[in-house]
């Protein structure tokens, strides 16, 4: 399934995607914790940087960009430097603002997050102060919003291929608006996502394609608990059945997405567990992935499995960060669950390290023959990873050892138990076996931005070190543990099997 994922990402080009909604600035201030204050029993900090991003819709457009679609952006901003920012943040984005109007009597919603820091390590949020308004838009201004989103969805000029709804509940998102673009979209036969605003009422959804509300989310609005996931798949059928939607999709965190369509259908698509550091922007990125998805003419199940893995990704990391295709496809084929899973074919591999360059990852890769797994072999495969972000081991074959003048009978272990046992280590990312009598061939498939080589070797004798240094790579020669190696060890077990082997001391 990943690599049927991976080739929908590929293919679904640039699609045009209209987003509407609340336009949020995120502001962050960074700082490190020192003491505790004299003025009061709080904890000082001492500010390290400030960074802005977008926010709310406008974050869910900018996560758009991430994904190579075009994007247009329809909203409101003040008239104040903040949305000056907004504007200049969009355009930076490569996000159009044609549709973003400037409003006089609202201030420019911004978010402003203090993430503070132990010893210049673990960050961790420990204030936001929100900057808004929440009247609803009306007069002139919300007039000119519904009429020029209506021309955009009508497809007068240049049609859009779906409309994403990202209603944060700050007035943008009106009863006038909404009914507006919902009906647009149904009349031109484009699909109309929303997610939706923590909120009771969701009538105002009603004939939308889809909803994406959250697990809290659809518990106020169903008025359901949802403990299982058979809560949130009767919940999502509910929503389904009650606001005439093609498609509901309730995302339940670590549980991954219940989700409802018009057929009665009902499926859930589970996520894998990760380790979440910070949930700010997930829904908004399952919004952007289940939009582009949309538009590129996949069905639910498949619009869930992408918009899992880019959730995923998101709450990795600290504050709002854009996932991009290329993450998406090096997660789907480079992310192994399993110690079995690291061991790929060659052809495979080099796929997954070319999806993982292009994410910006910097591969290394090692080899030997790994037979009897020592202690220094773990010195050197650790000083490997080091070197880069994705550690690949090439081992040997058995028919390629006994190629290479060892002693009698080796190797001792077969090539697949030492594989497993390479991979079952957790500073490796991937192990591939080869059966030439060097690793040229696999370095010229593989292509490698550092070469490693563990043992007494100066860098013009590292097999394969002249190709990679040909095309802008590096290659590092690293040294040997004293009294570790395995010719020493079988050296000592013979001894000792034989009786001349004595302790030393």
């Amino acid at each position: 399934m990943s690599y049927e994922l991976v080739e929908i990402l590929r293919g679904a080009g640039h699609p045009r995607l209209l987003v509407v909604g609340d336009l949020v600035l995120d502001r962050y201030t960074w700082a490190d914790a020192e003491r505790i204050s004299q003025e009061a029993p709080v904890m000082l900090l001492r500010e390290d940087r400030r960074e802005c991003r977008l926010g709310g819709a406008a974050n869910v457009a900018n996560m758009l960009r991430g994904l190579e679609a075009e994007v247009v952006m329809a909203g409101v901003v003040g008239d104040d430097e903040d949305g000056r920012e907004m504007r200049h943040q969009l355009s930076r984005s490569g996000v159009s603002s044609d549709l973003v109007m400037t409003d006089e009597s609202r201030p420019t919603t911004v978010k402003t997050r203090v993430i503070g820091r132990a010893q210049h390590r673990h960050p961790h949020q420990v204030l936001r102060v929100d900057r808004e308004s929440r009247e609803p838009l009306h007069g002139p201004i919300a007039e000119e919003l519904i009429e020029a989103v209506e021309r955009m969805i009508s497809g007068d000029e240049r049609p859009v291929d779906a409309v994403l709804v990202s209603d944060y509940a700050k007035g943008v998102c009106t009863p006038g608006l909404l009914a507006a673009v919902i009906s647009a979209g149904r009349e031109a036969g484009i699909p109309v996502i929303v997610d939706p605003a923590s909120t009771t009422d969701y009538r105002l959804y009603r004939g939308a394609t889809a909803v994406t509300p959250n697990r809290t989310e659809t518990s106020r609005a169903t008025g359901r608990v949802i403990e299982t996931i058979e809560d949130g798949l009767a919940a999502a059928g509910e929503l389904c059945e009650t606001l005439d939607l093609d498609i509901a999709f309730v995302t339940l965190d670590s549980d991954g997405i219940a989700l409802a369509t018009a057929g009665d259908e009902t499926c859930h698509v589970p996520t894998r567990r990760r380790e979440v550091y910070d949930i700010t922007g997930a829904g908004d990125m399952v919004l952007a992935t289940i939009g582009l998805s949309a538009a590129a003419g996949c069905d639910p199940e498949t619009m869930a499995r992408l918009a899992n893995t880019s959730g995923g990704l998101e709450v990795e990391q600290i504050g709002v960060v854009t996932v991009t295709r290329g993450e998406m496809i090096a997660d789907l084929l480079g992310g192994p669950r399993s110690a079995r899973e690291k061991i790929r074919d060659r052809e495979t591999l080099a796929e997954v390290l070319s999806a993982r360059r292009e994410s910006g990852q910097r591969v290394v890769l090692t080899n030997g023959c790994f037979d009897l797994l020592h202690a220094g072999h773990l010195a050197c495969l650790e000083q490997a990873a080091a070197e880069g972000d994705c550690l690949v081991v090439a081992v040997n074959s058995d028919r390629s050892v006994r190629g290479l003048e060892k002693a009698p009978g080796r190797p001792i272990i077969p090539q697949d138990q030492r594989a497993a046992m390479l991979a079952a280590l957790e500073v490796v990312d991937f192990v591939v076996i080869f059966d030439e009598a060097t690793p040229e061939a696999l370095i010229e498939t593989l292509r490698p931005d550092v070469l490693v080589k563990g043992g007494t070797y100066e860098v013009k004798d590292i097999v394969g070190g002249e190709l990679v240094t040909s095309y802008g790579g590096d290659v590092k020669p690293l040294g040997l543990v004293p009294g570790l190696s395995t010719t020493e060890i079988l050296a000592r077990i013979r001894a000792a099997e034989s009786g001349t082997w004595q302790k030393a001391g």
